[in-house]
């Protein structure tokens, strides 16, 4: 990755602020008269603690961001309850475009996972755009008698049942993800699901489960390291952070393509100009080599895009996990 001088100090206060689990409040460069948009502070709300992934993907856009919009950038982290404390903190703020929400996959999935919400994903969210995505890996242990992905289907289908599989939280992307492999591989399998990524990497290790589902992004050292193996990828084209690792579309799994994502989302009735002043803004942000370096670092791939291909992604998935969701029994929360 190359320095420059003028980004090397945002990005040490970025990583800084990550790992402290401050907010970052990024003061812009110039000042822009308040009688256009944006005319005061931005809060992003992240529905996840610092340090997780959807939080690194929107502090690595927040500095650059304030720069190109005149005003700065606050992240606000709002974790717990599958999202839904930040959604009502987004619906409490008016729909002007200086409150924004970091999106998710969970946003897709939370409509159909959770008896009732206090917000719609589809009606009250305005999309705005794409930030960033990351595969799924399928995970073995170093010294485990799979060696490839060709042995994990042989042994699924020669002994339906007897092999398991760890995921973290029921109603996750990544236990969704084992759910939608089981059907699309036509295999029987149980499901373990574990609070977190720690305790699911440490049951594979120790040989509780034969194979996990887990996002790529907090695995890469592992993986370089060697302290885990992968065998396939999730999404239809392989991970640039992974290159030499199949995508399970390569490897026979018809109509499985599965790829967690991040995006920024506003309150519904939040107007055009704002909407489209922040998706101008966070387009031209994602072509900085150097936001691109900590993404792609971070095992995140950048995306933007138009608002509109975010709404369909948005869509798209919310009726594909909660076709999931009924075939597999997952009971609602």
């Amino acid at each position: 990755m190359t320095d420059h001088p003028a980004i090397t100090r945002r990005t040490g206060l970025l990583g800084m602020g990550a790992l402290l689990g401050a907010p970052v409040l990024a003061v812009p460069r110039i000042a822009r008269s308040q009688t256009r948009f944006p005319d005061r502070p931005i809060r992003v709300i992240v529905p996840f603690a610092a340090g997780g992934v959807a939080d690194l993907t929107v502090r690595a856009v927040a500095n650059p961001l304030a720069d190109r919009l005149g005003q700065p950038v606050v992240v606000d982290n709002r974790p717990g309850a599958g999202g839904i404390p930040a959604a009502q903190q987004l619906m409490n703020a008016s729909a002007d475009g200086h409150t924004l929400m970091a999106a998710t996959n969970g946003t897709a999935i939370s409509r159909s996972l959770f008896h009732s919400l206090p917000f719609d994903p589809l009606r009250d969210l305005a999309p705005i755009v794409t930030l960033g995505s990351f595969p799924i890996a399928l995970i073995v242990a170093p010294g485990s008698p799979i060696k490839s992905f060709s042995d994990l289907l042989d042994r699924m289908r020669r002994e339906p049942g007897a092999l398991n599989i760890g995921t973290i939280n029921a109603g996750s992307t990544q236990n969704l993800s084992a759910e939608l492999f089981k059907i699309r591989a036509d295999v029987k399998a149980e499901t373990i699901a574990f609070p977190a990524t720690p305790q699911l990497v440490t049951a594979l290790l120790r040989g509780d489960v034969d194979v996990a589902f887990e996002i790529t992004a907090p695995l890469l050292g592992q993986i370089h390291d060697g302290a885990i193996r992968p065998i396939a990828v999730t999404s239809t084209k392989r991970a640039p952070s992974l290159g030499d690792v199949p995508t399970l579309t390569e490897l026979g799994v018809k109509d499985y393509d599965v790829t967690s994502w991040n995006a920024l989302v506003a309150r519904s009735g939040t107007p055009a100009p704002a909407i489209a002043a922040i998706n101008e803004a966070v387009n031209a942000v994602l072509k900085r080599p150097a936001v691109r370096d900590i993404l792609t670092q971070s095992g995140v791939e950048p995306q933007g895009g138009t608002a509109e291909a975010m709404g369909k992604l948005l869509a798209a998935d919310t009726a594909r996990w909660a076709e999931v969701i009924e075939k597999a029994g997952i009971p609602r929360q």
